[in-house]
């Protein structure tokens, strides 16, 4: 039973740069790597179909840090209104208390 290599994204990218750049041929990169023409196919196919996203990734991330600010500061005041909320527990039932015991 044969193990399955795993590779980086890093080493994926750089080989399929070498291959788009024209510095070597898909067949030298696959002998010099062993790979299998379908996948370094494959890696280049991927690589081609998501290379918009790169110039998307500031837009996509400003929005998630918009996000995070958030729901930072949904957190924030929900802490504070549950401060209140213990503080306020702790006066009525001190209160309560007290009142009790003058009967």
């Amino acid at each position: 039973m044969t193990k399955h290599r795993t590779f980086t994204p890093e080493f994926k990218a750089q080989v399929v740069m070498e291959v788009l750049s024209g510095g070597k041929t898909a067949a030298e990169l696959c002998r010099q790597h062993s790979l299998k023409p379908q996948v370094l196919s494959d890696w280049k196919a991927s690589f081609v179909a998501n290379a918009a996203t790169v110039f998307q990734s500031d837009e996509r991330l400003s929005q998630q840090q918009a996000r995070i600010a958030e729901l930072e500061r949904l957190v924030g005041r929900l802490t504070l209104e549950l401060e209140v909320a213990k503080k306020t527990s702790l006066l009525w039932h001190s209160a309560a208390s007290k009142s009790a015991s003058w009967l």
